[in-house]
């Protein structure tokens, strides 16, 4: 006796694979990842540690999710500093929009406690938070054209710079009681990240004078949010920067793609080019 499978049969097996597929997909990413990572750890004697905040193929109803550096992200950084020898250098490589003010302070102090050497490795950005955790680094490795940004705090979406300021060009008797409890709250948190600043700056064995004078910089708001700080502008304020980006970081991170779309915004021949291209012309003609 013969079972021949109906449309039916076929369809639910067909459903049932490709419900499945984006879980393994994930899977043999994370492999992936994992099998770089160790290349990496074995070249250059470290803890390779990663905080890569990009959207990935996961969304609800087609709308992916926002990453950002969250209390979830110190834990698992706490934890890998804490199975990490005292002794042994850590590898951090960052790209991340930032995120909570206690998350990037909990995760700069485990660095700043490491015995062994830390280095902070940027192939994109690292703003806000990411640039807080950059500082607590014996080294900061850069792209370039990778940037960091200011880390001064936002209050409900806000720049806490900017809240004091309205406050305090407006006269008292106009002035919301929420609008002075937010001031209030603002230079608190003005204040506290200077502090913050200077203190990792100064246990990382700089001037106290210039610890003093970068974290007023980066964290009062004489900047937007989100401007871009160059290696040249992190050199300016007294920062030491290289661009000695590993090769395998690049690598690691075109395994943390953005989600497919039906036609790429960027799109280019994915090969390194030589001699201004002539290779890539030699057919010509």
């Amino acid at each position: 006796m013969h079972y021949n499978p109906s449309f039916f049969d076929v369809f639910w097996l067909l459903l049932i694979l490709l419900s499945f597929s984006p879980w393994m997909k994930q899977r043999m990413l994370e492999a992936a990842r994992l099998k770089l990572m160790k290349k990496i750890e074995g070249k250059r004697g470290s803890r390779v540690i990663t905080m890569i905040h990009r959207q990935e193929g996961f969304s609800f109803l087609g709308i992916p999710f926002m990453k950002y550096i969250n209390i979830e992200d110190s834990e698992r950084v706490l934890r890998a500093v804490r199975l990490t020898p005292g002794d042994m250098p850590i590898d951090l490589v960052m790209h991340t929009p930032g995120g909570l003010v206690l998350a990037a302070e909990q995760i700069a102090a485990a660095l700043v406690r490491h015995k062994g050497k830390v280095t902070v490795v940027v192939p994109h950005f690292a703003m806000s938070g990411g640039t807080f955790i950059a500082l607590a680094a014996d080294e900061i490795i850069m792209d370039p054209n990778a940037v960091l940004g200011p880390v001064d705090p936002q209050l409900g979406g806000f720049p806490a710079a900017s809240i004091v300021k309205a406050m305090r060009e407006k006269p008292l008797d106009k002035v919301e009681d929420k609008t002075l409890i937010m001031a209030d709250v603002s230079e608190k948190a003005l204040e506290q990240v200077r502090k913050k600043v200077a203190q990792i700056l100064t246990e990382k064995g700089m001037d106290e004078g210039k610890t003093g004078e970068i974290a007023q910089e980066l964290s009062q708001g004489r900047w937007t949010h989100d401007y871009p700080l160059f290696k040249e502008d992190l050199e300016a304020l007294g920062l030491r920067v290289s661009t000695d980006v590993p090769l395998e970081v690049y690598a690691l991170m075109d395994l943390y793609e953005q989600p497919a779309q039906a036609r790429p915004s960027v799109q280019y021949i994915p090969v390194p080019y030589k001699d201004g291209g002539k290779e890539g012309n030699a057919n010509k003609g």
